[in-house]
């Protein structure tokens, strides 16, 4: 995108061009309205997994009338069909991916009707080789098999953007392996692929459960970082993986990309408002098996780019900003 960037008042004026909400919602046993949501998260063992599972934890303790069941999915992709499809009510998604089903882009032609809660983290782009091996650059994967994410996640997009950018196609291109963390991780113990590319929080726990095991080598990214934001715009930045992670001696260069936490256009506006008080409130509980020292404040999580806001987290940011 080009321009100015826009204020936070004028992102949430932006945001109330979303269409009405319908309600989903029940009654309480005090009479009063509870509300049932469907989250699409993730695999099992993953952060999105996590997430999910964790939030509808602390809505559970803390707001008795929102009942949230978490999904496992494959995460970005499936998470956004669903709520396409409304088999979901809110969902997890890289921005990227989310940007694509916005604008009706990738596999996204009938352009589903989601909108924007919260950016709550961003994940940070692990490329991860034996560090005995031969592979000291991506370049160096041109031929070999990676590991590029399971299918239907918003990593497996990444990861074919940034073979791309990198020339790795054509007579060049690398043996996609279409593995989920796990077995991605499993396979790179046992040298079925000579790599693993995974976008998620840091540290990832089954990347330092792996370093304690075999030594890694984590490529560095800068110059794709900027590549892909020149490609594919903002949703991309340099990022850096910091020492002592994984074991690193030294900071490592990546790129990051932030996850959105999504919602049909039919969700009632008080139903996200209520959403988003639990994470607020909860956040620390929420992103502690995720992604180590976040910090979750409104001026970062109203940055969804070309997501709208749900006009129910246009209110929850007004009452915040007042």
């Amino acid at each position: 995108m080009t321009g100015r960037p826009m204020s936070r008042r004028g992102l949430l004026e932006a945001a109330l061009l979303g269409a009405p909400a319908l309600a989903v919602a029940g009654c309480s046993g005090d009479g009063g309205t509870a509300w049932q949501l469907r989250l699409a998260t993730g695999a099992p063992g993953g952060p999105y997994n996590a997430f999910g599972k964790a939030l509808a934890v602390q809505a559970a303790r803390t707001a008795p009338r929102l009942h949230i069941a978490p999904l496992s999915t494959s995460a970005s992709v499936d998470n956004l069909r669903r709520l396409g499809g409304g088999s979901a009510d809110l969902g997890l998604a890289m921005a990227d991916a989310a940007e694509d089903a916005v604008r009706g882009r990738q596999s996204f032609s009938d352009r589903p009707a989601v909108t924007a809660l919260a950016r709550v983290y961003v994940n940070y782009t692990h490329l991860v080789v034996p560090a005995h091996g031969p592979v000291r650059s991506l370049r160096d994967l041109a031929g070999r098999s990676v590991a590029t994410g399971a299918t239907g996640s918003g990593g497996q997009v990444l990861a074919g953007r940034l073979l791309r950018v990198a020339g790795l196609t054509g007579e060049r291109a690398v043996r996609q392996r279409q593995f989920g963390l796990a077995e991605s991780v499993e396979a790179l113990r046992t040298g079925t692929v000579d790599a693993l590319i995974w976008a998620g929080g840091v540290p990832t726990p089954a990347l330092s459960t792996l370093a304690r095991d075999l030594p890694l080598r984590f490529l560095p990214l800068e110059t794709e970082a900027d590549t892909l934001r020149d490609t594919y715009g903002p949703v991309y930045s340099a990022v850096t993986l910091p020492a002592g992670v994984y074991g690193l001696t030294e900071p490592v260069g990546t790129i990051g990309v932030g996850n959105y936490l999504l919602a049909r256009s039919q969700v009632p506006q008080q139903a996200v408002q209520a959403v988003l008080r639990v994470v607020f409130d909860r956040w620390r509980e929420l992103l502690r098996e995720v992604t180590a020292g976040a910090r979750l404040e409104p001026g970062f999580a109203v940055a969804t780019g070309n997501v709208p806001l749900h006009p129910g987290a246009v209110a929850y940011y007004r009452s915040v900003y007042g």
